[in-house]
């Protein structure tokens, strides 16, 4: 009870002071919902949710160029990510730019790319999702607290085998959901 009465010794003066600058309490509403609603949008867009343009066909046919998509920031505090997820992380190169691609290996797993096609820990994947395949060839071990991404759209993607491993601390989360455009609306898988 002596929290209630502090906090109402502390807001009182203040509160006189937001009545007499605003008499109308129509307006005062008014401003305080708006007020409320932009902190809120804030803070989810900071902490649970973003949305991301595609700008490249790096991830075709999964997704398009001007494809709009969210991605659920906590996911990854309730499961740890998976082989397949598409994934949205700040680019190690330079971490202004944002990069979308799929998650292939996790850390601790032997990669080789042979022709293109990916081995995981000596078994071949089936990735049914990469409908252009090239003739790269790429052998590494994933380093702890990172992760191998490559496109879908193999030959004109810029991924891990070019630039490097991606810090598990660059990732934002799985893109869950595509938004736009609207004949197209619908999980992304």
């Amino acid at each position: 009870m002596a929290l209630k009465e502090w906090w109402s010794d502390v807001t009182a003066p203040l509160v006189r002071y937001w009545e007499k600058i605003v008499p109308w309490a129509w307006l005062r509403e008014t401003i305080e919902t708006v007020v409320w609603a932009l902190a809120l949008a804030l803070l989810l867009k900071a902490f649970v949710v973003g949305n991301f343009w595609i700008p490249s066909e790096s991830m075709v046919p999964t997704l398009l160029v001007g494809d709009r998509v969210i991605v659920w920031k906590f996911e990854y505090l309730l499961r740890k990510p998976r082989r397949g997820d598409v994934i949205v992380f700040k680019y190690p190169k330079d971490t202004s730019l944002d990069y979308v691609k799929r998650l292939i290996a996790l850390p601790g797993d032997e990669v080789e790319i042979k022709n293109g096609v990916v081995w995981i820990n000596g078994e071949k994947q089936d990735e049914k999702y990469v409908t252009f395949h090239d003739t790269y060839n790429y052998k590494a071990t994933v380093p702890e607290h990172a992760y191998l991404a490559l496109g879908d759209n193999r030959p004109n993607s810029m991924d891990s085998r070019f630039w490097g491993f991606v810090p598990e601390k660059n990732v934002y989360g799985p893109v869950s959901f595509r938004y736009w455009p609207l004949n197209r609306i619908g999980r992304v898988k």
